[in-house]
């Protein structure tokens, strides 16, 4: 009898153990994501520590649990942007039709309208370009998106690839930029169509 005890107590002290630190990882999980959908919809400035604590149901106090300081709340919630976002070719077919899909689809007004849940690249590389401590992160998903375009998609040439992919990125980003940017519905979906008809028709010719 007591070695039943014991293995029950021992399971038990187990489990007390294993939850809090399971419901800790699964409210952290919540904090970046909340933190990722307010920093490109609004900006680092534009968005308090108390806002995303509040979007994720807790109060202010439990934040320096999990982060030092709201400068370590950015830095992870953009590599894990980066992480949830940087394989987003797998979803196109490899192929030039799924790359006029993947440029199509980067380039919607839906895409456009909805920042919070867009691009990292569309949202925040103005402001990450003032922030030297965040530039690591970023440049690693700028290199890995390309990367995955160059492997996914055909290109004109294996020694232009990497070029190629540089630039339809670039115009993509750009694209969505400028679309966001003005106030004039006509004109962004116009940049935005005009951009993505020009590289797929460039990737076709």
């Amino acid at each position: 009898m007591t070695v039943i005890m014991y293995s029950v107590n021992e399971n038990l002290k187990e489990i007390a153990v294993r939850y809090p630190a399971a419901e800790t990882a699964e409210k952290h999980t919540r904090i970046l994501m909340a933190a990722g959908l307010a920093y490109r919809e609004k900006g680092f400035s534009g968005v308090s520590v108390s806002d995303i604590m509040k979007a994720t149901g807790l109060t202010h106090g439990p934040f320096y649990n999990h982060f030092n300081s709201k400068e370590a709340l950015i830095s992870e919630a953009l590599q894990y942007i980066s992480d949830a976002t940087v394989n987003l070719t797998d979803g196109f077919e490899a192929s030039e039709e799924g790359k006029a899909d993947f440029v199509r689809s980067y380039l919607s007004s839906e895409h456009c309208n909805d920042s919070g849940n867009g691009c990292l690249m569309a949202s925040l590389a103005s402001e990450i370009a003032r922030e030297p401590s965040f530039k690591p992160t970023f440049t690693r998903h700028v290199t890995g998106i390309i990367a995955n375009m160059v492997e996914r998609f055909p290109w004109s040439s294996k020694a232009r690839a990497k070029k190629d992919a540089l630039r339809t990125l670039a115009a993509m980003v750009g694209a969505v930029v400028l679309a966001r940017a003005v106030d004039d519905d006509d004109l962004a979906n116009e940049i935005l169509s005009e951009v993505a008809d020009g590289l797929v028709r460039s990737a076709r010719s």
